[in-house]
C-alpha cells in the first residue's frame, strides 16, 4: 500500500523547521495576498527560495495556497506572482478560483484544488483532472464512505483533512463575517464571528432567548488519530492538517502524534499484538494533542453526519499554556547546555517542562535535569538574570523559551 503523505501548516520559519522536525512530508502556506488566512503571519513572495531550500534541505514538498476569490482587478498581480513561482522550487500551488488554474496551467505549474471547490464526488474529481489539476483536497462534508467510492472512480490524487479548526459553513464558504464586520471570509479575512455566542431575540415582543448552553455555529476541531486506520486503508494520497494561524508548538505536536501513529500502522500493520499496540499507541496519541490548542475533538462527517458536535466554551480547550521566561543567551553545543536570561523575575525549578521556540529550532520541549547558577547546581532558579540548563537536542541564540503549565 502507498504510504500517504503527512502535510502541515506554516505560517513562519519557526512554525517549518517544526514540521520539518517532526516528520511531515509537506509543508502549506500563504503569501500576503491571495489566502484564506490573512490573519496569519504569512511569509511574502521574498521568502519563496528560502522556504523552498529549507524544504529540500529537510527533504518535503511546499504547497503554495492561492484559494480567495480572484477580482478582475487581482488578474495582472495573480499573473505577476504566479510568474515569481514558477522561478523557485515550490512544488504545487493551492487553489480552485479558474483564473489561478488557468495561468498556472500556461506556466505549467502543479496544481492542487483547494477544499474550496466543495469536490464531493468523482465527477467533479475527473472534471479537474482534465483542467490540469495533479490532484483535489475534497469536501469536509465528505463520509469515509464517499471517500472511498472518489477514490475508487477517479485517478487523480485525493487529499482529505485529518485535523484542525471546521466551519460551520459548507467547505467554508461562510458570508457571516462579510455581512457583520464587512471582512470577506473567502477572500481570507474571516473575523469569526460563528465562535461567539447569540441571543434569540423578538421583532414583536422584544424578548430575548439565549440558544441553549452551546456556541451554537462554533464546532469542534476535526480529530480523526482514533480512527486513522479507517482513512489509511481507503488509500488517500495526503492526510492535511489544518493550523496554519496556530503556534509552533501546535504544528510540532500535531505532527509529531500524527506521524507516530501512521509510521507504526505501516510498518506494524499484521503483526502478532499489533491491534493492542496500535490502540496504545493512539490512546497516549490523543492525550498529546489534547496539550495543544483544541476546540474539543469532533470526527467531523467521516462516519456519519454530526449532531451537537458544538464547542461547549469559548477558545483554547487545550491541557496546557505556555508562559514565557525568557531567552537564549548563550549555546553551549558540545556539551548540550543552554543559557537562558530570565525576564520579568520569573521562576524555573528542576522538573519543570521547558518549550525552545526558534526559526532553526521549530519548537522543543525539554524538560529539566539540571539547573546552574554562576556555575554552582541549584533546585531552582528565582530573581536572577541567567541560569544554565542541560537540553536534550540542540537549541539557538535568541530562542525564546517558554514554561510549560498545566492550564
Amino acid at each position: 500500500m502507498k504510504k500517504s503523505e503527512l502535510l502541515a501548516p506554516i505560517q513562519d520559519y519557526t512554525s517549518l523547521s517544526a514540521a520539518v522536525n517532526n516528520g511531515a512530508d509537506a509543508v502549506f502556506f500563504g503569501i500576503k495576498g491571495f489566502n484564506m488566512r490573512a490573519g496569519a503571519k504569512n511569509f511574502t513572495i521574498r521568502d519563496l527560495p528560502k522556504i523552498s531550500r529549507i524544504a529540500k534541505e529537510g527533504k518535503i514538498k511546499t504547497y503554495l495556497a492561492i484559494n480567495t476569490i480572484i477580482h478582475q482587478e487581482d488578474i495582472k498581480k495573480l499573473e505577476k506572482i504566479l510568474k515569481k513561482i514558477k522561478e523557485t522550487s515550490i512544488d504545487a500551488i493551492i487553489c480552485w478560483d479558474p483564473a489561478v488554474i488557468q495561468i498556472a496551467k500556461k506556466l505549467k505549474i502543479e496544481v492542487h484544488i483547494s477544499t474550496q471547490a466543495s469536490i464531493a464526488n468523482s465527477e467533479a474529481a475527473n472534471l479537474y483532472k482534465k483542467l490540469g489539476a495533479k490532484r483535489v483536497v475534497l469536501a469536509r462534508e465528505c463520509s469515509l464512505k464517499q471517500i472511498k467510492k472518489i477514490k475508487k472512480e477517479t485517478n487523480v490524487e485525493i487529499e482529505v483533512f485529518i485535523h484542525g479548526a471546521m466551519c460551520v459553513s459548507i467547505s467554508g464558504r461562510c458570508f457571516i463575517s462579510q455581512f457583520l464586520n464587512g471582512k470577506s471570509a473567502n477572500c481570507g479575512e474571516c473575523q469569526q464571528p460563528c465562535r461567539q455566542k447569540y441571543l434569540i431575540k423578538q421583532i414583536h415582543g422584544g424578548k430575548e432567548l439565549e440558544i441553549g448552553k452551546d456556541y451554537v455555529l462554533s464546532p469542534k476541531d476535526l480529530c480523526t488519530l482514533g480512527f486513522i486506520e479507517n482513512i489509511l486503508e481507503v488509500g488517500v494520497d495526503c492526510l492535511k492538517i489544518e493550523g496554519r494561524n496556530r503556534s509552533p508548538e501546535y504544528v510540532a505536536t500535531v505532527t509529531k502524534a500524527y506521524r507516530i501513529v501512521i509510521d507504526f500502522y505501516y510498518e506494524n500493520k499484521g503483526k502478532k499484538h499489533f491491534k493492542e499496540d496500535f490502540e496504545k499507541l493512539k490512546k497516549k496519541s490523543l492525550k498529546e494533542l489534547e496539550t495543544v490548542f483544541h476546540r474539543g475533538q469532533s470526527s467531523g462527517f467521516y462516519m456519519n453526519k454530526p449532531l451537537n458536535e458544538w464547542v461547549k466554551s469559548d477558545g483554547n480547550q487545550a491541557t496546557e499554556i505556555k508562559e514565557r521566561v525568557g531567552i537564549v543567551s548563550h549555546c553551549y553545543s558540545k556539551i548540550g547546555v543552554a543559557e537562558i536570561l530570565i525576564q520579568g523575575k520569573k521562576t524555573i525549578k528542576i522538573g519543570d517542562e521547558l518549550l525552545f521556540q526558534g526559526s532553526n529550532t521549530g519548537s522543543l520541549r525539554n524538560k529539566i535535569i539540571s539547573l546552574e547558577i554562576e556555575h554552582k547546581a541549584v533546585k531552582i532558579a528565582k530573581d536572577v538574570d541567567k541560569v544554565a540548563t542541560k537540553t536534550i537536542s540542540p537549541v539557538r541564540k535568541n530562542d525564546v523559551v517558554f514554561l510549560i503549565k498545566k492550564s
